[in-house]
């Protein structure tokens, strides 16, 4: 294995580089389901790599009103100035993977995708190093990449490019651990033909804040499969995006999110269908518990006039375990041609199930252990698509750890 260990600096901002420039109630359940509104309509301001270009968000904006601005810290309004203790991160890659760190110039940075509100614009002025791993052309990994962001207790902005060449297969894990306060873009740039498995893991200490927006260039008869997890933090985020650059593509996107008392855990996912015969798939499923705990999800899919032969589903399922806790579910769908193979969304959104935990009570097991394998049924087919065996095993364990601590 090569190893490459970059610097604080490596792909994220720090002190000396460029000055950055309503909540949950106490009741059981608040669920929000919309549909039929168009994604156009959704965005106060046009997508722009210039921080000036984005007002500061006051929370009325549409893509602000469920996210607790004095929350994030200062990321939102350009007080949060990157600090040297940031973020430190680690990437360990297999033998012929190419690990870089570039300038603001580097041309492969913004390639995937353009900011879409301020905190992200932010991110990309504030940044000094970026981080890039290219896997070339047809080669085949077989050994996942694996990105390690370790916060400690600063404030930073980054940028992350992940590159794949035509032909090449890979697995990529990006671990956040620690404390922090961080704005960062990750894209993923897939040629023709490649296939790329991206697992985000969102598992910082309670005090940290992660905005970040990922941005995914598919190309022609390559296929995405992202997974993103997401369990600690303060604030949580994330805004994934995909863009086709040819037909043939193909694009799963799962989530799971486990939110506890107190966090704000924000999924908000946005797929353009802009070219013909491409296919997506959308599936997250969140667990709540505790007081305040607030999950929301934004699922918004465009179909454009000229993406005929295209196929598309996304769904949102939550399971709230406690009172106090609150979800506001929103998937939107907007189809401009009406020559496609399929379309449909979902939501729903349900207390436990007290008929299920019945049925294995009366079976002689007890009631925290019936609770434990009704969740873990719940996220079971979402945890087996990782296929990353530590990964998987890890946060299974991370899941009955939550589940311990509300019963004790």
């Amino acid at each position: 294995m090569a190893e490459a260990q970059n610097s604080p600096t490596s792909g994220f901002a720090t002190a000396g580089g460029p000055p950055p420039v309503g909540s949950t109630t106490a009741g059981a359940i608040a669920v929000a389901v919309e549909a039929d509104s168009t994604v156009a309509t959704r965005m106060s301001a046009p997508p722009s790599f210039d921080v000036a270009d984005f007002p500061v968000p006051h929370g009325r904006e549409e893509e602000w009103r469920f996210t607790p601005l004095e929350r994030l810290r200062g990321l939102h309004d350009g007080t949060a100035v990157a600090t040297g203790d940031g973020v430190k991160v680690a990437v360990d890659a297999p033998e012929g993977v190419i690990v870089e760190t570039v300038g603001r110039d580097d041309a492969r940075l913004g390639k995937a995708g353009t900011p879409v509100d301020r905190v992200a614009a932010q991110a990309y002025s504030a940044f000094e190093r970026a981080s890039v791993v290219t896997v070339p052309k047809e080669t085949v990994l077989t050994e996942p990449i694996r990105i390690a962001v370790h916060g400690e207790g600063g404030v930073a902005y980054g940028h992350q490019v992940i590159e794949l060449g035509a032909f090449a297969e890979a697995v990529v894990v990006i671990d956040h651990t620690g404390d922090a306060v961080l704005a960062a873009n990750v894209d993923y740039i897939l040629g023709d033909g490649a296939k790329l498995t991206v697992v985000s893991v969102q598992d910082w200490d309670d005090k940290a804040v992660h905005a970040g927006q990922h941005n995914a260039l598919v190309g022609r008869d390559a296929s995405l499969k992202s997974i993103i997890v997401t369990f600690g933090g303060d604030l949580v985020r994330l805004h994934p995006r995909v863009n086709y650059a040819g037909p043939g593509g193909e694009v799963e996107m799962f989530g799971l999110y486990f939110t506890e008392k107190g966090q704000h855990q924000e999924h908000r996912l946005f797929v353009d269908h802009n070219v013909p015969h491409c296919k997506s798939n959308v599936i997250y499923k969140g667990a709540l518990q505790g007081e305040n705990a607030h999950a929301v999800w934004i699922g918004d899919v465009l179909i454009e006039a000229a993406a005929e032969g295209t196929d598309t589903y996304e769904m949102n399922r939550n399971l709230v375990l406690t009172d106090g806790a609150r979800v506001d579910s929103v998937p939107n769908l907007e189809i401009e041609t009406g020559e496609i193979v399929g379309a449909g969304h979902a939501s729903a959104t349900g207390r436990f199930d007290d008929e299920q935990l019945f049925y294995l009570m009366a079976r002689g097991i007890p009631e925290h252990e019936a609770r434990r394998l009704v969740v873990r049924g719940f996220f079971a087919e979402l945890v087996q698509q990782i296929g990353v065996p530590d990964i998987e095993e890890r946060l299974i364990a991370k899941i009955e750890q939550e589940l311990e601590a509300s019963v004790a």
